[in-house]
Parts: structure tokens; C-alpha cells; sequence
């Protein structure tokens, strides 16, 4: 995967890319891997898939941490499953988990990341940044995120095998799809077919998120 400050590029199993926008920063850590099926897709395991992903992640460009450790590693994969648990349960309706509220909450009560002004009157990072004030950062943002006004906008991607989740910030509020140019794209194929009548005899295969 590769990332912007707009969203970050996934592939289909075949290679094929497409652009997927989280809409928000907690959220743009999920795709990183996760608990259970979603280890396969674990990328922070090492210092230099964290580094990475800061380095691309839509926080200001220019964050540079402290040496990364396995304790530091183990931190960001914690919050990251417990936002996975949080986010899924926001976008079925159900109860949110009060350990992972309690993983959240204790890494939020950290120091977040600090910015600084120069003397050019532009905003910088402040030297010397910790994961410990990474995680906090990421956690205070999911907390505004399901405490704010787009709370009820958390979704998942309404394809029957798409699991990637996101938070529908456009002005309609009517998303549906992790992208058009994916799950979007192929739900329009598979309505054109049911309507054609074409593609009889010959089932979609459905391809992994």
C-alpha cells in the first residue's frame, strides 16, 4: 500500500490499484494490519513499517521520532486493534467495548505530538517526538471522531466482501463504498448484468479487499 494526505493507494490480489480515503487519521492506521484474519496484512512490525507509515500518513510531513523499540511497536499495534473494534462497532450500531474505550482513553491521556512556530511563521513539529505522543495524537483524533458531529457517518463498505472502514465526511452523506473505483465500480457491473441479463452462466468472482 502507499498513502497521501488524501487517502492511500491499495491492491486488488491481482495488482490492481485504487484509491481508498479513510477520511480520518485513527482510521487511515486500520489497513496496517489488525487481530485475527487481518494479521496477513500486518505492515507495523518493524521500525521502519511504522516509520512509513508516519512518513506518508496525512499528518504534517517532516515528524521525525525517537529511536522506535518493540514496546513502541506493541503500543501502536494495541490502539490500532482496539480502533479496529471501536470502528466496526460504530458502523453496525453496537455497544462500543469498554476495553477497548480503556485503550483509547489511557493512550490519549498521554502528551500528544507538539507543533511549534518558526521564525518564518510557519508550524513545524517539535524535536524529540515520541510514539508515545504519536499514539496519543491518533488516539485524541478518534476520540473527536466518535464524539463528533460525523459519529454516526463510521461505516463499512457495503460490499458483501469488503470490510475496509471509513467515516463519510461528504456533503451529502451518502457514501457507500470504500471506493467508487472498487467496491463502487463493481456493484455497477453487477446491476448492469442482473438488468442486461448478460454474463448468464458465468459467476463473479469476487475478489478480497
Amino acid at each position: 500500500m502507499s498513502w497521501s494526505a488524501t487517502g492511500l493507494t491499495l491492491h486488488t490480489p491481482e495488482g490492481q490499484p485504487y484509491r481508498f480515503d479513510p477520511g480520518a487519521l485513527c482510521l487511515e492506521l486500520l489497513p496496517t494490519g489488525g487481530p485475527g484474519p487481518l494479521a496477513r496484512y500486518e505492515v507495523l512490525d518493524t521500525p521502519g513499517g511504522l516509520l512509513a507509515w508516519v512518513a506518508a500518513s496525512r499528518l504534517a510531513p517532516g515528524l521525525r521520532l525517537r529511536p522506535v523499540g518493540e514496546r513502541d511497536l506493541a503500543a501502536v499495534r494495541e490502539l490500532r486493534d482496539a480502533l479496529h473494534g471501536l470502528t466496526a462497532a460504530r458502523a453496525h450500531g453496537r455497544a462500543l467495548a469498554v476495553a477497548d474505550l480503556a485503550v483509547v482513553n489511557a493512550a490519549a491521556a498521554a502528551p500528544p505530538l507538539v507543533v511549534r512556530m518558526t521564525v518564518a511563521g510557519r508550524r513545524e513539529w517539535a524535536p524529540g517526538a515520541s510514539v508515545a505522543g504519536l499514539v496519543s495524537t491518533i488516539a485524541r483524533d478518534a476520540i473527536d471522531l466518535f464524539t463528533g458531529p460525523y459519529a454516526d457517518r463510521v461505516r463499512e463498505c457495503g460490499a458483501h466482501d469488503c470490510t475496509l472502514l471509513f467515516v463519510d465526511t461528504s456533503r451529502p452523506g451518502r457514501r457507500r463504498w470504500c471506493a467508487m473505483e472498487r467496491c463502487g465500480n463493481r456493484h455497477k457491473v453487477r446491476s448492469h448484468r442482473a438488468r442486461t441479463g448478460t454474463g448468464a452462466g458465468k459467476p463473479e468472482r469476487e475478489e478480497e479487499p
